[in-house]
């Protein structure tokens, strides 16, 4: 039997084959990547590679194994996702796994902002498998605001989420409660909704960073067609830039990423990493 963490060369993925090698041989591990080029360094640590493409459903027959237990992490690519993510489940099921964790959403069914629609499809497929399974409902990465600290050190931080609360963990804390339900016992067919201990709105994120930054940072909250063209006019193609506003607008305003169960410092046995703490790190690089 092996650990299989796809899409191991992600953020999220490295992170979580960084924990399993602090507790696990080497040898225990396998990472399912796209390009074996870009994961020497998982081989070097003696990391499996297996070499495989969520949109060529041909390769996943060979990423799996009886008795495997699979983390599935959300692909990136939205609108795409449903049928990537089916397919890493048929073949999981086809090769006899022992269990699949999937990283989904905060909220799962009851989640009915935009872009929680193909976390819940993967998550009804996954249920409707019948494979063995462990839902890791991720909420918010605190690194989804702190990565955009430039521009909101020069132009301020600008939303529709109202005073929603957000709450959010480090990508890290994620990380070690994937690596913590596929080693430990009594996960199966468990469903964790994971968020930080203390939820913040957007204002309490902008005075932060101005307070460790010493710069003059607000929050300036704006009606959803506004946000709009403030994200298409940075880059962002409108379908994508609809999705993030739709998150702000009928997701944290409404407080449907404030989270609050205490799951994940249970999986974590701490307390998840404070936005302020994340906020530091990122300014300093």
């Amino acid at each position: 039997m092996s650990i299989v963490v796809t899409g191991a060369t992600g953020q999220l993925g490295r992170l979580v084959v960084d924990r399993l090698l602090a507790g696990l041989p080497a040898g225990e591990i396998v990472a399912v990547v796209r390009d074996a080029d870009k994961a020497a360094d998982l081989a070097a640590r003696g990391v499996e590679l297996r070499v495989a493409d969520y949109n060529a459903p041909e390769t996943l027959k060979g990423a799996f194994r009886a008795g495997d237990v699979v983390l599935l992490i959300s692909g990136s690519e939205v609108g795409q996702r449903v049928a990537q993510h089916t397919a890493v489940i048929e073949a999981a099921k086809e090769a006899g796994v022992a269990r699949l964790a999937y990283t989904g959403v905060l909220g799962g069914p009851s989640a009915d902002f935009l872009l929680a629609a193909e976390h819940k499809a993967t998550e009804q497929a996954l249920l409707d498998s019948g494979l063995t399974y462990t839902l890791l409902r991720n909420g918010w990465y605190t690194e989804n605001y702190t990565a955009q600290i430039p521009t909101q050190l020069e132009h301020g931080v600008a939303g529709s989420a109202g005073e929603g609360r957000i709450g959010s963990a480090s990508r890290e804390d994620y990380a070690d409660a994937a690596a913590a339900v596929l080693t430990g016992e009594g996960h199966e067919n468990a469903v964790y909704e994971l968020s930080g201990d203390e939820a913040w709105t957007m204002a309490e994120y902008a005075a932060e960073l101005a307070h460790q930054s010493g710069r003059p940072v607000a929050y300036t909250d704006l009606p959803a067609d506004a946000f709009l063209a403030v994200l298409t006019g940075a880059g962002l193609p409108e379908p994508v830039a609809a999705i993030y506003v739709d998150v702000d607008v009928a997701g944290v305003s409404r407080g449907l990423l404030q989270g609050g169960s205490g799951d994940l410092a249970r999986l974590i046995g701490r307390p998840t990493t404070p936005l302020a703490d994340t906020i530091a790190a990122a300014l300093k690089g």
